[in-house]
């Protein structure tokens, strides 16, 4: 029998907000902070519209580690701390190497990599910055956390592009079933709004010229937004012992692979992985009330997953709730899945399902309830989050009530 994980502790920082409760709030009022990009140099992109963080909050870190972390780690440590605090978690020498951390990211350090590739070839600098290697590595925000929070269980950081949170926050459940460790704060950061990246971007012409549609027939693409999202996980048991508040429970996973085509998706994948959640979870499709979808506003992709949800769902699809969250935060890559899941959790705790905003007119192949605009009052006892990603990599979570 699986161990119980539990969440006790949520932070984040996106466009919406810099901590989870002011995420929340936006995304309960159905407010898209989706615009134009005003903090980068956008240079000769034609796509000028993100998610930006707008200013970063005082958060406490010190000066001789922000020098060695590129943005996309500084977002993750700052969603981390706001976790901790919330979970009270306190590393000690007794129980430090029962703690760990994983954080999934879509891409890594973009922001040294473009300051080096302008200073060495377009300005004629000769060397690189002395933090460029451990700024621009993967694995680096992993590093971060678990060295401002004092974890010294496992630590080590995944990358599966748009599904990097899911696949973190699910590896972390293992760590914690497998017995590794007693707490795991898990998540996922980016932040991909530089010219190289969107330049990238801009070249496969999925980009949304005004903002970002899900569901709706008149989508043109997604958005790419920066972000991170955090939560501290820890056995039942572990959490009840300590006298910590439990805000929800990780019921199960879901993973699968496409096996098909490195951008385009298929319908078989995503629908086995919410299977395999549903089975990992315990429950049945009219068990689950809120679906948070991956829902990227590209033609294809909303489609898909409309067909996946129709498959697994049978007739109960039509009376389920579901929302793209994408549309108010932007598609944040690796932190996508971590953000959606304040979405669920909060669903699930305040009895609300945010909506789907930007929404205009009715698609027929994307016929089901996707809470348009207004958010909605329902009682939701367990939701599922939907993360898809290039390269077929899929990942879905459930979560239910404690």
């Amino acid at each position: 029998m699986h161990k119980r994980v539990v969440i006790t502790g949520i932070g984040g920082i996106c466009g919406l907000g810099t901590d989870a409760s002011a995420i929340w709030s936006e995304m309960r009022a159905g407010r898209s902070a989706i615009g134009p990009i005003v903090n980068s140099e956008l240079y000769d992109l034609k796509v000028r519209v993100g998610c930006e963080i707008k200013a970063l909050p005082e958060h406490g870190i010190d000066r001789k580690q922000l020098v060695s972390m590129d943005r996309f780690s500084l977002l993750a440590t700052i969603a981390a701390r706001e976790a901790a605090q919330q979970a009270g978690l306190t590393p000690h020498e007794t129980n430090t190497f029962r703690m760990g951390t994983i954080v999934g990211v879509g891409v890594c350090g973009w922001e040294a990599i473009e300051e080096n590739y302008r200073a060495i070839l377009i300005d004629k600098k000769n060397r690189a910055g002395i933090f460029t290697v451990p700024k621009v590595m993967p694995g680096a925000a992993a590093g971060h956390v678990s060295m401002n929070l004092g974890l010294r269980g496992p630590v080590f950081g995944i990358t599966s592009a748009c599904s990097s949170s899911n696949h973190a926050i699910a590896s972390a459940v293992d760590q914690i079933r497998l017995g590794r460790a007693d707490v795991m704060v898990a998540g996922g950061t980016d932040a991909p709004l530089v010219w190289g990246i969107l330049k990238g971007w801009e070249a496969l012409r999925v980009l949304s010229p005004d903002t970002c549609r899900p569901f709706s027939a008149d989508r043109q693409g997604l958005v790419l937004g920066e972000g991170a999202g955090m939560v501290v996980l820890e056995t039942y048991e572990h959490a009840m012992a300590r006298g910590a508040e439990i805000l929800a429970e990780v019921a199960g996973a879901g993973l699968s692979g496409d096996a098909s085509d490195i951008v385009a998706p298929t319908v078989e994948g995503p629908e086995a992985a919410m299977r395999f959640c549903l089975v990992d979870a315990g429950l049945n499709p009219e068990d689950i009330d809120y679906l948070n979808a991956h829902g990227t506003g590209t033609k294809a992709n909303d489609q898909i997953e409309t067909a996946a949800i129709k498959r697994v769902f049978g007739d109960y699809a039509h009376r389920l709730s579901i929302s793209s969250t994408k549309s108010m935060h932007a598609h944040c890559l690796g932190a996508s899945g971590a953000l959606e899941l304040i979405a669920c959790v909060m669903a699930i705790r305040e009895g609300i399902v945010p909506p789907t905003a930007n929404f205009r007119e009715a698609d027929a192949d994307c016929d089901l309830d996707i809470t348009p605009n207004v958010a909605r009052e329902r009682k939701v006892r367990t939701a599922i989050s939907n993360s898809f990603a290039f390269g077929g990599t899929n990942a879905v979570l459930a979560f239910k009530a404690v």
